[in-house]
C-alpha cells in the first residue's frame, strides 16, 4: 500500500470551462487552512465530514476514464478544495503518473508555505488563485488567519515569471 495517501471529498467530472482549459475533471481535497465565514465548500472541513482515502495512483485509475476528453480539449485535473496545496507531495506523484499531456490546475487560496508552491509550480499549469482580500485586516476577518503567506506566495509566482498562469478570482463577499 502506497504511503502517500489523501483525503478527497469529491470528485467532478465533465466540467467544461470552469476550472481551466477543456474538459476538467475536479478533485476536491478534504482539509484547508483557513476557516472562511462564507465558505463554499464546507464539507472540506472537520473531520466528522465524509470522505474518501486515495493514493495517487488510485486517482490517477479513477480519473483517466476520461483521458481522450482531457487529450482532445486540452483539459485535464483541477485540484481544488479545500486546500490542494497542502499535499504538493501527493499532486507530485500524480503528475508523474498522468505524465505532460494532462493539464493540471490549483484551485487554491495561497495561503499555504511557500516551500508547497515552489514544489508545485514546476508541475502545473494554471494557478486558479481565490484571493479573499489583500486588506489584511479584512482578510482576517474573513478567513481567520492573516494573508501574509498569501502575499509571500504572489511574489514567488511573480519571481518565477508565472503571472500568465495564474487567473485570480475575488470572491463577491457580503458587507
Amino acid at each position: 500500500m502506497e504511503k502517500e495517501r489523501a483525503k478527497i471529498i469529491g470528485i467532478s467530472q465533465h466540467r467544461l470551462s470552469t476550472d481551466g482549459n477543456g474538459v476538467t475533471t475536479l478533485v476536491a481535497f478534504h482539509e484547508c487552512p483557513l476557516r472562511c465565514r462564507y465558505c463554499l465548500n464546507p464539507l472540506s472541513l472537520g473531520d466528522d465530514k465524509p470522505f474518501r482515502s486515495y493514493s495517487p495512483k488510485e486517482l490517477y485509475t479513477e480519473t483517466r476514464i476520461d483521458e481522450l476528453y482531457f487529450l482532445a480539449t486540452n483539459g485535464g485535473i483541477t485540484f481544488g478544495g479545500g486546500e490542494p496545496c497542502l499535499r504538493p507531495q501527493f499532486i507530485r506523484k500524480f503528475r508523474k503518473l498522468c505524465g505532460s499531456d494532462w493539464q493540471l490546475n490549483l484551485e487554491t487560496s495561497l495561503n499555504v508555505p511557500t516551500t508547497n508552491i515552489n514544489c508545485l509550480l514546476p508541475i502545473v499549469n494554471t494557478l486558479i488563485i481565490d484571493i479573499k482580500d489583500m486588506n489584511a485586516e479584512i482578510y482576517r476577518s474573513y478567513t481567520g488567519q492573516n494573508n501574509n503567506l498569501v502575499i509571500d506566495n504572489l511574489k514567488l509566482i511573480a519571481e518565477q515569471n508565472r503571472q500568465n498562469d495564474c487567473i485570480i478570482r475575488l470572491p463577491l463577499i457580503p458587507n
